[in-house]
Formats: C-alpha cells, sequence, structure tokens
C-alpha cells in the first residue's frame, strides 16, 4: 500500500488538531487555495486532506463550495450525546472484562496530562486531552469498531463544545475521570457505569449551554502556528511557508 504523503500527513494532522482545540471554529471556511499554499501542496493533495477529515465528521466539504470546519445543530449535538453516552456505558463493561494494572497507568498517565495543561492554563488543550481520555479507553475495550465509533463522536463533541458550550467550563474533568479509573479498577460494572454516565450528564450539560462569541483567528495564523509546531516535532522537511507578514 502506497504511504500517503507527508504533507498530506501533516497538513491533516495540523488541521485536525487545530479544530480539535478549537483554533479553528465550526464554520470558519476552509480555502483550498489558501491552505495549499501553506504547505506547498496542490489543489487534489488539499482536496484529499479535506476529504479526510469529512470522513471523520470534522469538516463539510460540498461540490463547488468551499469547504468550512463542520457546524453541528443543537438537535445534531443532543443526537451525538445520546447516542455516546449509551456507547461509553459499553465500552465501560468490556474494558472492565480485559482489565490490566497496565490499563490503569496508561490512563493516569493522560489524567495527569490534563492536569499539566490545566495549570498551564490551556484550555483547548485540556479540552482536547479530555476526549483523547475517552477514546484511549475505548481502545482499551478490545472492539477496533466500537474505538473507531468512539473517536467520531468525541470529535463531533468537540465541535459541539465549539458552537454550543462556553469557555471555562471544563472544570472537574480530570477528577472526573479519576473517578472513573478507580471504579475499572473495582471491578462492579454496574457502579462503574453508574460512575461513566453521570460524567457524561456532566459534560452534556457543560457542553450544550449556549453560543460562544465569535471571535475567530485568521486561518493562515492557525496554519502556520500548528503545522510548524508539528513539523518540528517530527524533524520533518520543512514544508510550510511562513505566515505572511511574520
Amino acid at each position: 500500500m502506497t504511504r500517503p504523503s507527508p504533507r498530506i500527513e501533516i497538513a491533516h494532522e495540523a488541521l485536525k488538531q487545530a479544530i480539535l482545540e478549537r483554533a479553528l471554529q465550526p464554520g470558519t471556511k476552509l480555502p483550498e487555495d489558501e491552505i495549499g499554499a501553506h504547505f506547498s501542496m496542490s489543489r487534489t493533495l488539499v482536496r484529499a486532506v479535506l476529504a479526510r477529515l469529512q470522513a471523520e465528521g470534522l469538516v463539510d466539504a460540498r461540490p463547488k463550495r468551499t469547504a468550512t470546519v463542520a457546524l453541528p445543530t443543537l438537535a445534531e449535538a443532543r443526537d451525538v450525546f445520546e447516542v455516546r453516552r449509551t456507547l461509553e456505558a459499553e465500552v465501560v463493561r468490556l474494558v472492565i472484562k480485559r482489565w490490566k494494572p497496565a490499563f490503569g497507568a496508561e490512563l493516569e498517565g493522560l489524567v495527569r496530562e490534563e492536569d499539566a495543561a490545566r495549570e498551564r492554563g490551556e484550555e483547548h488543550v485540556w479540552g482536547r486531552l479530555a476526549g483523547e481520555f475517552h477514546i484511549r479507553l475505548a481502545k482499551l475495550s478490545g472492539n477496533a469498531l466500537i474505538a473507531k465509533y468512539m473517536a467520531e463522536l468525541v470529535t463531533r463533541c468537540s465541535l459541539i463544545l465549539a458552537v454550543f458550550g462556553r469557555p471555562h467550563l471544563h472544570d472537574g474533568g480530570a477528577d472526573e475521570h479519576a473517578e472513573i479509573i478507580a471504579a475499572l479498577r473495582s471491578g462492579d460494572a454496574e457502579r462503574a457505569v453508574a460512575i461513566m454516565d453521570h460524567h457524561m450528564g456532566e459534560v452534556e450539560s457543560r457542553a450544550i449551554t449556549g453560543n460562544e462569541d465569535d471571535n475567530r483567528p485568521a486561518l493562515g495564523d492557525v496554519l502556520a502556528r500548528y503545522a510548524g509546531a508539528i513539523s518540528a516535532r517530527d524533524s520533518a522537511v520543512p514544508l510550510i511557508r511562513k505566515a505572511r507578514g511574520k
């Protein structure tokens, strides 16, 4: 199988992370020419990136229209949380059946990362890590299909928070995750499911509260920040053009 172009990988990861951390708000336009200029990519490659993001539920890309960051409706938001709460309960049951001490250590590592981001005041990074906790938990269930669906639901919930949530409403999230880990360790599936359901109720109440103010940064500035960091992290050949005026 042919490996994707490094440009596609960097562009995809940069855009995905920027969306999940809400640096790019739902409804933000994603012009192919501007993205292509930053990543030195043809429009064909840019469309491939946007297609991947669309498949992940992060982008709306329609024929003959400029792609945008996906913008869920309130009805869709409620549907997403209804499905997610059901799936989270099944994840808990499956993880308890497969529980190993290593699972607890892995999940606690994520909680420590959440705490560190909170202490640094990096709210959006904290939010992304909170979602990663649930994605990682789903992977530990041993069911690849459930893990795939959970990843898609978590990304949709991140968009929902960006549209309907209010800032500074992540308080207690890491503590709730610690409670879930303790419940999983106990081996009591009924109690663990109840704690997870309560947690998801709290997440939903934080996510669906109202609209945030529209204070969107320029697309070029966001691409330069995220793609530059990813390129440096991976020690890749510099593929990203600096934002104009920087």
